[in-house]
């Protein structure tokens, strides 16, 4: 309800919440930074707590999926974890092939459902682009059994399905969630960034620079 809650009010145009929890309730206070909000200050009767929001992006189409990657590709690096989530057919795959695209990779890109993982060689200088797809995993023992370390490093790896998985790749990682307008008819989609770890602080500041023409919703 909280996530969805800060979804909302990303779309609004908002990009950080803060709100006060009262000193005699520490396990409210507890659990609202086990969310991830930080103490911003403090009062005699009020703990004022915040986190930045998720970065929102309005998809109208494939086409503007594939864009949306393409500039991703501008602002990933070598060594970053981006975990994808969204149902079947929300267009995880699509916004792979547009941060393919953009990375500058030989050939197309196809999901890896299959195989669970496909590496895809980069322009020069540019970061390899390894593509998991852990649907069909049980569990982050099966994750490592595809030795994903061994190209960690060098590459920019986008885990699908990844969510409870692949999270102990990298402690810095991007979490991107897709969801659908709600609307049978409406191919819209709403795309949410959030960041975790040190790599990922300031997530608004960092694509300020690079944010595709009608990009954020918000400035």
């Amino acid at each position: 309800m909280i996530g969805l809650a800060e979804e909302l009010a990303a779309l609004r145009g908002c990009s950080f919440a803060q709100l006060g929890v009262r000193i005699e309730f520490p396990e409210l206070l507890e659990w609202w930074r086990r969310l991830g909000y930080e103490i911003l200050s403090r009062g005699d009767l009020l703990l004022q707590v915040g986190r930045e929001l998720p970065v929102a992006f309005e998809v109208p189409t494939a086409e503007d999926m594939t864009r949306l990657g393409e500039w991703l590709a501008r602002v990933v690096r070598a060594g970053d974890l981006v975990i994808a989530k969204g149902e079947l057919g929300a267009g995880k795959t699509t916004f792979t092939q547009g941060l393919g695209r953009g990375l500058g990779v030989e050939g197309p890109v196809v999901s890896p459902t299959f195989v669970l993982s496909r590496v895809h060689r980069a322009a020069e200088g540019r970061p390899t682009l390894v593509h998991v797809d852990a649907y069909r995993l049980g569990d982050g023992d099966e994750l490592d059994d595809i030795d994903l370390d061994e190209t960690a490093a060098g590459a920019v790896t986008l885990v699908e399905w990844g969510e409870g998985i692949a999270e102990r790749l990298n402690s810095d990682r991007l979490l991107m969630s897709i969801e659908r307008s709600g609307d049978p008819a409406d191919d819209t989609r709403f795309v949410f960034f959030r960041g975790e770890g040190e790599r990922w602080e300031q997530l608004h500041r960092q694509i300020e620079s690079v944010a595709p023409t009608g990009g954020p919703l918000h400035d």
